[in-house]
C-alpha cells in the first residue's frame, strides 16, 4: 500500500509588469530569468502558472533555465480574492480600510475567488501520495501567496491580506507526513540585485 511523502511546494509572484498589464517590463523579464537561474539545481518536477500573461511569461522564462520541466496552467494559480471577510472578523481599528479596498476589486474576482482558494489549497498543499518527494512551484500573484502563507501558519482566514510578496521572489512550504505545514523560507529575493527587489511594494515598504 503506497504511503504518502513531503510535498515542498515554491511560490513565485510573477516579474514586475508593464503598467497595463499586458507584458513583463525589461526588469521583470530579468527577474524571472534570475529566478529560473536560482531554480536551475532544484528538483522540479513541474512549474504551475495562472492564466494572465504576466504569471505566464514569467513561468516560460524560468522553464527556459530548467531542464525540460514541464509548465501547466491553471486556474487556480491566478489572480483573485480568495477570501472575503466580514466585519467582525477584522481588527476594529483597520476593518473599514480593508472593507473599502477588497469593495474596489471587480465582482467577478470578489464572487469566484474563494472558490477557486478552497480548490487550489486541495490541489496544491500538503504530503503526496507515493514515497518520494515532490517539488512544484506555482507562478501566480500576490493574493494566492498570501493565502497559501496564511494556511500554512494557520492563521485566520482574513489574514491573507496585509502578506506581501515582492516580484519574483521565492517562498517555500513543506509539507511532511505527520507535521504541520513549514514556511522554510519567505519572499526570499536573494537572487535578485539590489536594484530588482522590491518591485510590486508599495514605495513605503522598501527596505
Amino acid at each position: 500500500m503506497a504511503g504518502t511523502a513531503t510535498r515542498y511546494l515554491y511560490l513565485a509572484r510573477h516579474g514586475e509588469a508593464s503598467p497595463d498589464e499586458s507584458r513583463l517590463t525589461d526588469n521583470g523579464r530579468r527577474q524571472a530569468l534570475l529566478l529560473g537561474e536560482r531554480l536551475r539545481r532544484s528538483p522540479l518536477s513541474a512549474v504551475h502558472h495562472g492564466p494572465l500573461p504576466r504569471a505566464e511569461q514569467t513561468a516560460r522564462l524560468i522553464c527556459e533555465q530548467l531542464d525540460n520541466v514541464p509548465v501547466q496552467p491553471s486556474e487556480l494559480a491566478g489572480d483573485y480574492i480568495p477570501y472575503l471577510p466580514e466585519r467582525e472578523e477584522l481588527p476594529s481599528e483597520s476593518a473599514d480600510a480593508m472593507l473599502a479596498r477588497l469593495s474596489q476589486f471587480p465582482a467577478e474576482e470578489r464572487e469566484s475567488g474563494p472558490e477557486l482558494a478552497r480548490e487550489a489549497l486541495a490541489r496544491f498543499t500538503g504530503p503526496v501520495d507515493g514515497d518520494e518527494p515532490r517539488h512544484e512551484l506555482i507562478v501566480t500573484h500576490n493574493f494566492l501567496i498570501g493565502w497559501l502563507v496564511r494556511a500554512a501558519l494557520d492563521a485566520p482566514e482574513w489574514r491573507w491580506m496585509g502578506l506581501n510578496h515582492a516580484n519574483a521572489a521565492l517562498t517555500v512550504v513543506q509539507y511532511a507526513p505527520g507535521r504541520p505545514a513549514s514556511v522554510l523560507f519567505y519572499n526570499d529575493t536573494g537572487h535578485l540585485p539590489l536594484e530588482l527587489r522590491w518591485t510590486g511594494f508599495p514605495p513605503e515598504l522598501h527596505l
